[in-house]
Parts: structure tokens; C-alpha cells; sequence
């Protein structure tokens, strides 16, 4: 239902104060610019332009050396684990307003949208530091969530000589959870049913993909014209911009190219710890994102040989997951 009449207004009136103000935490890199940070985020996402790790092929760009991937702008600022596991900064404006929303019932928060701007390049030995502003907070907005509000904040990025180097907008919303449906399930002890995993996001384009693993299969999408492989699926051939296409069946071998095993947060419906894996695939370009399943997380390295199978997640869900080979 959301707040009403003078409740909701002496609410946003408490809200004023927030709007326009730092959030009120020094936010500086621990690190400088450096080539190795630098080159475990190209490995990650497969960026092979040699300006980022090349320091001959940089020299004789226009950059003249080695400079760091745009988006990787944030990451130069970002705290680690203490975000999820350290005590709330008291001078934290930002958390201080989130406090504010829980304590009237809008406990819920998701990030709906960011948009980052890149003024210059950053380069070896530059050392980055970001303030955040509370821009905006909407009216009280009826969402598909809940109804709740729209936070807007705005950090901008300055190098060590207060050169602005970058910004950010990042919205959430605050909202009030709506009930739950009831468990229309429970086991035998007439508990409600274990929650399930979250369902990914079907559409046009890859509808066809997860019909298929419901069906027990695990395709690969194909050009129909010059034969290149492609996944996930998407409309068209980024070697020839063919829009015809067919599949194959996957060869379902593959190795571990990187992973990570995740303790926190725990989502309902998952059993931690879990291992993510990318897994590189002997088709051409494939690499696949998956949980290893059937060993120790701490098992999991990178370079296993690891065998795809469709499993059965709960009863009316499949993936496609990857396991050790006997």
C-alpha cells in the first residue's frame, strides 16, 4: 500500500535533507593504475586489444602506452569483501537514507539502471578517487516490485592531480515487498516448499535455447551462411551478419577457464558455497557460464576437464551444469 496522506508526507519531508549532499565516505583506490589489475580484468572478459597489456603495441598506439580499459573505471575504488561483511561507516549518508526507507517498510532494494561516462583514458601509476552525490529521490512510485521510490546518485572520478577522469549516475529503488504467495507446496513434515532458483530471462531470442534444455538438450546455435558458432544465442552472426541460423548439439567438453566460488550473499533457492564457472568449450569461441556441480568448491581449479549434463533443478526447471570427468 505504500505510505498515505500525512504519514507519506512528513516521510518525504525527512527525505529533503538527503537530496544534493555527499554521501560522506572518501572513496580513494587503494592501488594505482597497474598492469596486473589491468590484465586479470582483460583475461576475465576475453579482451584481447593489445593497448591494454602490450607495452610495445601500446607504445606505438595513440595513447603512446599502456592505458586501462574504460570500464573498468569503478573497480579502481571498489572496497572487497568489507562491502558485504564490514561495519556500516557512521559518516555513510547513502546507508544512513537506506536505514530511513527500511524503518517505514521499504526493505526491499534493487538496482534498476547506471550509465558511466569516460572523460580520458586512465594510465599506469594515475590513482583514482570518487565522491557521490545523492542527486535525486522520485515521488512515490507505484513499480511492478512494490511501490517504492527511485534514488538517483551521481559519483564522479578524479585522478590524483583532481582531473576529472569519469562519472556515474546509479539508481535504485526502495521498495515495499509485496506479499508472497502462499506455498501451494510442502513436504512431508508439512513444511512449505524449498524456494527454487530464480528463472532466467526469455525471450525471442533465446526462448528457443531453454525449450531445448527442458527437453533434455543442450544446443549451440549456428550461421546458417558461413557455419561460425555463437552463444549465447543472439539474432545475428557477428562474423558475417547473417540473420539465418540453426543449431547443433553441443559437444558438452569443456575446461575451466576461470570461476569463482560465491559465500555471500545467499539467495533462496541455492546451496552455498556455489561454483560459477566459465567453461571453454572445444567449439570454436564458446565459453559457457555454469555451475560445477558433483565436487568440493574448493576442488574446482582452473584448467579441470569438466563434462556437461542437463540436470534437473526442481521440478518443473532444467540446466545445462558442468561436473567433473570421471
Amino acid at each position: 500500500m505504500g505510505l498515505q496522506g500525512k504519514e507519506r508526507e512528513a516521510f518525504e519531508k525527512k527525505l529533503e535533507p538527503y537530496v544534493g549532499i555527499e554521501i560522506g565516505i572518501d572513496e580513494i583506490g587503494r592501488d594505482e593504475i597497474n598492469q596486473a589489475m589491468i590484465r586479470h580484468w582483460c583475461e576475465a572478459l576475453d579482451n584481447e586489444l593489445p593497448v591494454y597489456t602490450d607495452a610495445e603495441a601500446a607504445a606505438k598506439s595513440v595513447h603512446g602506452e599502456i592505458v586501462a580499459p574504460p570500464t573498468m573505471l569503478q573497480a579502481w575504488i571498489l572496497p572487497g569483501m568489507e562491502m558485504a561483511t564490514g561495519e556500516d561507516d557512521p559518516n555513510d549518508k547513502q546507508k544512513e537514507l537506506h536505514r530511513l526507507f527500511d524503518s517505514v517498510g521499504y526493505t526491499g532494494v534493487v538496482a534498476t539502471n547506471t550509465e558511466q561516462e569516460y572523460n580520458r583514458y586512465l594510465r599506469l601509476g594515475d590513482r583514482v578517487r570518487a565522491v557521490t552525490v545523492i542527486e535525486d529521490i522520485s515521488e512515490q512510485k507505484a513499480t511492478g516490485l512494490g511501490i517504492g521510490y527511485f534514488i538517483n546518485t551521481r559519483t564522479t572520478f578524479t585522478d590524483q592531480n583532481d582531473e576529472v577522469v569519469g562519472s556515474m549516475t546509479f539508481r535504485v529503488l526502495k521498495f515495499e515487498p509485496g506479499e508472497q504467495p502462499a506455498a501451494t507446496e510442502s513436504d512431508d513434515s508439512g513444511a512449505p516448499a524449498k524456494p527454487t532458483r530464480i528463472r532466467p530471462a526469455m525471450a525471442h531470442d533465446n526462448q528457443w535455447w531453454w525449450d531445448g534444455v527442458q527437453a533434455g538438450h543442450f544446443l549451440i546455435q549456428r550461421c546458417e551462411d558461413c557455419g561460425a558458432v555463437r552463444h549465447p544465442p543472439r539474432p545475428m552472426c557477428g562474423e558475417c551478419q547473417s540473420i539465418r541460423w540453426d543449431s547443433v548439439p553441443a559437444t558438452g567438453q569443456g575446461e575451466v577457464f576461470s570461476y569463482v566460488v560465491i559465500h555471500y550473499p545467499e539467495v533462496p533457492g541455492y546451496e552455498y558455497p556455489l561454483a560459477v564457472a566459465v567453461v571453454d568449450m572445444p567449439e570454436d569461441g564458446i565459453r559457457f557460464v555454469t555451475n560445477v556441480v558433483d565436487c568440493a568448491p574448493e576442488a574446482v581449479h582452473i584448467g579441470m576437464k569438466v563434462e556437461a549434463e542437463v540436470r534437473e533443478m526442481d521440478p518443473d526447471f532444467k540446466m545445462v551444469v558442468f561436473k567433473p570427468v570421471a
